[in-house]
């Protein structure tokens, strides 16, 4: 037994320096947790000696001593009950067991629960009329009273924490048993002054002095939790449950042996229920709690939900919303929609940082110059809206305060980004309708970017109208190739002065059963922003080459010009399908002439020279249509490889004929003589547009010009009609007796500069074979070729 006390006297006080060690190792957030284990340590260690002590001075007279041994078991049992509270309070601050106060108490009530069920079914079983110990039963003594209650609450607590801890479990479990079993041991310590004997002492002084060993050489290894495991929903209910079902239990077992409650069995019941109903209140609150954060939570990402992340504005759904709580409240309201104009060149070129940094400061610029209640949103991309509450006139002054903001130079690093903003205004049409008023203002909005940009414009219902027909046209128009509505009229290029037809000019015209017939002005820009211009083109392209080459199977010396478009000439196919048009209607290829107008040379020069050469190469004639009203510069026009140059009516009409300076003549068109002039320089054929009364056709030709286009050279008309003008024009009367030349060549009406074709065309005659050369005095035959087409220059364009 002396054995037995010496080690157990010494385990125990290793035991507290090993903690005492530990809690000195630990860093900030973990040390008080380490104080309070080794506190516990150090009155583990005096209650050992102090029940050891009392044992070996009691030992001889063991029987006459129970008066001393009685104190002294109390003050054993006084400490164990401190050595397991300082146990319990160190593991509950261990970092993550109970991270608030809350959890804290939480945790403190459901090992109240368990230990008072611990004791109750503890007190069943050692107590009448079960006995379980039989004889050995301790009697009631307070000191072992105050041990039990310490033992039980010890142990419910470090059951707790270990089953709540969500890692690190073994030897959380493993410092929890140490707890338990010093309690225990210090129990049966003062059991054992109380009345069980020295061996029950000394044994019950080794159990504590194993305990609080075991405990500090768990605590010294143990990682405590990162978080605590308080699910309201899930397991923490069962801590609560098993403990109350094991008391009822225990309850009936006892009645059922005909025991009897006494006071302490009702003052455990009655703790057991506080701590119960202690408890569900906290539980209560928590819940509350959890829901409030919750509702709050939900709030805030609702409002996120309607909020742009980039410019704090409003997104879509907060548009929306604020629409219709505007039209349930009937109150009038304004819809501007805005819309940066170039945003996407400065992504392009200063990258998506910079466009980001832009479009924040547009949102700042916005709630800047907006008044309470009005509500400004982002609804993607550089496309902005503002609802503004208030009359339409007061709106319109909002709009030209914004067009001025939002105009304004945005400074970044890299330099200022200067945009400019369109706008389009819409209000409520009689009664409020969301939809309807944001469509409003998109159409406002659209029509705003049509005209210019940089502009306010407010909805017209024409707009509506403008838009259904356009969407009805390219809808129809599809399909307008499968359902034979199209077809090619011929504007006849004539001979001056004879105004005889040696060429034509293939234009497009469509007739629709329903909308009638489609102006080309109306449909082709349509068909180029929808994509279908290559696939009308292609159409165009070989029903010209068709209908040519049943010309010349004819014997009608003619030739044929079609018009291309930009994205046509562009597209890298097209070489290819002129030279399989060709080859499919065995049209010879200097029969064919493809005209670009000047507006294309402003796109890509170099591409576009390119492409032109691939053309000359399939041996087609290049055109250069509406000269002199558009881009072209003479450095162009030296570097195009074209062969034709088409005057532009504009400087057909620009001014009344001019006689020579100094000599005899007759008047001539000024811009037209000079164009001539340079034309000739070039070696390049003239064609004048737009030739619509004798007075322009005499000054054309006394400009030197010999071929000419227009309402008094023939207006478009279908094949059969322009047929109809060559067979007249080389009727037997009128054949010549000599092979046609390129063009033919006009009698000398005044001084005119004679032109200079390249050898290599004149030698092939691959300029655009006319009809024959006839005199000045040939007169034009009598035609109707009015069919309510009008002059290529001024219409359509098939590109």
């Amino acid at each position: 037994m002396v054995a037995v006390a010496v080690l157990s006297g010494l385990a125990t006080a290793s035991a507290a320096v090993l903690l005492a060690a530990t809690a000195r190792r630990r860093a900030a957030p973990r040390r008080p947790a380490h104080l309070l284990f080794a506190a516990a340590g150090a009155v583990a260690v005096a209650t050992v000696l102090v029940g050891l002590a009392e044992v070996s001075d009691a030992a001889a007279h063991w029987e006459h001593e129970q008066g001393s041994r009685t104190d002294w078991a109390t003050l054993v049992s006084v400490g164990t009950a401190a050595g397991g509270l300082l146990f319990c309070a160190g593991l509950l601050r261990l970092p993550g067991v109970a991270p608030t106060r809350a959890a804290a108490a939480r945790l403190v009530l459901d090992g109240l629960i368990m230990a008072g069920a611990l004791w109750f079914v503890g007190w069943v079983l050692f107590t009448e009329p079960t006995r379980l110990l039989g004889d050995a039963t301790p009697m009631a003594c307070p000191a072992i009273l105050i041990a039990t209650v310490a033992a039980a609450l010890t142990a419910g607590v470090a059951l707790i924490v270990v089953f709540r801890a969500p890692q690190s479990r073994a030897r959380l479990a493993a410092a929890g048993a140490g707890a338990i079993a010093l309690t225990c041991g210090g129990m049966g310590m003062a059991t054992g002054l109380c009345q069980a004997g020295p061996t029950v002492a000394v044994s019950s002084a080794a159990l504590l002095a194993a305990g609080a060993l075991t405990g500090a050489l768990a605590l010294r290894r143990v990682d405590p939790p990162d978080r605590a495991d308080l699910d309201l929903i899930g397991r923490d209910g069962e801590y609560a449950l098993l403990p109350i079902v094991a008391m009822a239990a225990s309850a009936v077992y006892h009645l059922s042996q005909d025991g009897r409650f006494g006071a302490l069995a009702v003052a455990a019941g009655s703790v057991e229920g506080f701590a119960l109903v202690t408890r569900q209140f906290l539980t209560l609150h928590d819940v509350r709690g959890y829901a409030g954060r919750l509702a709050e939570r939900e709030a805030h990402f609702r409002e996120l939900a309607h909020t742009d992340a980039l410019t704090g504005l409003a997104n879509r759904r907060g548009l929306l919303r604020a629409l219709h709580r505007c039209a349930a409240a009937g109150t009038p309201c304004v819809l501007l929609g805005l819309d940066l104009d170039g945003f996407k060149n400065v992504n392009d070129m200063r990258g998506h940082d910079v466009g980001d940094a832009v479009l924040a400061e547009v949102g700042r610029r916005l709630r800047g110059n907006l008044r309470p209640g009005d509500v400004a949103a982002r609804l993607g991309g550089d496309e902005f809206a503002v609802l503004l509450h208030g009359r339409p006139a007061e709106a319109d002054r909002v709009a030209e305060r914004l067009l001025g903001v939002l105009g304004r130079a945005y400074d970044q690093s890299e330099g200022p980004v200067f945009l400019s903003v369109s706008i389009g205004l819409a209000g409520w049409a009689g009664e409020p309708d969301v939809e309807l008023l944001q469509r409003h203002a998109d159409l406002a909005l659209r029509h705003a970017k049509q005209r210019g940009k940089n502009r306010i414009e407010r909805y017209d219902a024409a707009y509506d109208q403008l838009l259904r027909r356009r969407t009805t046209l390219e809808h129809e128009l599809r399909g307008a190739i499968e359902r034979d509505e199209l077809r090619l009229v011929f504007q006849p290029v004539a001979s001056l002065p004879s105004v005889r037809p040696v060429g034509a000019e293939a234009l497009l015209r469509w007739h629709h059963p329903q909308l009638g017939n489609v102006r080309p002005d109306e449909f082709i820009p349509l068909a180029e922003e929808c994509g279908m211009i290559a696939k009308l083109g292609a159409w165009v392209l070989h029903q010209a080459c068709h209908q040519l080459s049943r010309w010349l199977a004819d014997g009608h010396d003619v030739w044929v010009s079609v018009n291309v478009s930009p994205r046509e000439l562009h597209a890298p196919e097209y070489v290819v399908q002129v030279a399989e048009a060709l080859r499919a209607h065995h049209v010879p290829p200097q029969r064919l002439v493809l005209e670009v107008t000047e507006h294309a040379v402003a796109t890509d020069l170099d591409e576009l020279i390119r492409r032109l050469t691939a053309l000359r190469l399939t041996g087609v004639r290049i055109a250069l249509d509406d000269f002199g009203a558009g881009y072209s510069s003479l450095g162009q026009l030296r570097r195009l490889p074209i062969d034709i140059l088409k005057i532009d009516h504009s400087l057909v009409a620009e001014h009344e004929p001019v006689r020579p300076v100094g000599r005899d003549g007759p008047a001539f068109a000024p811009m037209v003589d000079i164009v001539m002039r340079l034309g000739h320089q070039f070696g390049l054929e003239v064609i004048a547009e737009g030739v619509t009364t004798p007075a322009e056709l005499a000054a054309v030709v006394a400009a030197g010009c010999r071929f000419g286009q227009g309402a008094l050279c023939g207006w478009g008309v279908p094949a059969e009609h322009l047929e109809a003008m060559l067979e007249a024009a080389t009727s037997p009367g009128a054949r010549p007796a000599r092979p046609s030349a390129p063009f033919p060549t006009p009698p000398v009406v005044g001084p005119v500069r004679p032109p200079a074709p390249r050898p290599a065309e004149a030698a092939s005659g691959q300029v655009g074979p006319g009809a024959a050369g006839v005199s000045g005095g040939d007169a034009p035959k009598s035609v109707n070729q009015h069919v309510g087409s009008v002059d290529s220059s001024r219409e359509m364009r098939q590109a």
